[in-house]
């Protein structure tokens, strides 16, 4: 389940997110980039599906969960174990767009002939699943 994945990474927010605290956008497009690449190398990070929002890639029970704090710092704090081969894949994910401006790197998720948009389509995809084999095929 995603959900606790979702876990992981706002335990690494206090620690890794220096200047803030992860974002529920934020948190939806570094989960795509956790799913994303684990797809482009025969793996699969959690079976929750993407859909195709309008601001990108959204996995809805972890989107829900945490749309009470808007665009405003996810402030809470998990206590989650996740296993250390797991917790190695992914923390470099996490390295590598933590410190960036959302915007600044979120064109490689929502870039045009992207897995997000090809299902999201000018918005005729809304809401739609994104198949885990196009975001493997074309991110």
């Amino acid at each position: 389940m995603c959900y606790s994945k979702a876990k992981f990474v706002l335990i690494l927010s206090p620690v890794s997110f220096t200047t803030k605290i992860a974002a529920n956008l934020q948190l939806q497009k570094i989960l795509y980039c956790i799913q994303r690449d684990f797809l482009q190398n025969d793996m699969l990070a959690f079976d929750d599906d993407f859909e195709a929002w309008t601001f990108g890639p959204v996995i809805p029970e972890v989107y829900y969960r945490y749309c009470g704090f808007g665009a405003l710092g996810i402030c809470m704090q998990y206590d989650v174990d996740v296993n250390s081969d797991y917790a190695a894949i992914i923390n470099p994910i996490i390295e590598r767009k933590r410190l960036l401006n959302l915007w600044d790197w979120s064109g490689e998720i929502n870039a045009s002939g992207k897995a997000w948009d090809t299902i999201y389509s000018n918005g005729n995809g809304n809401h739609k699943v994104i198949p885990t084999q196009i975001i493997r095929n074309i991110g």
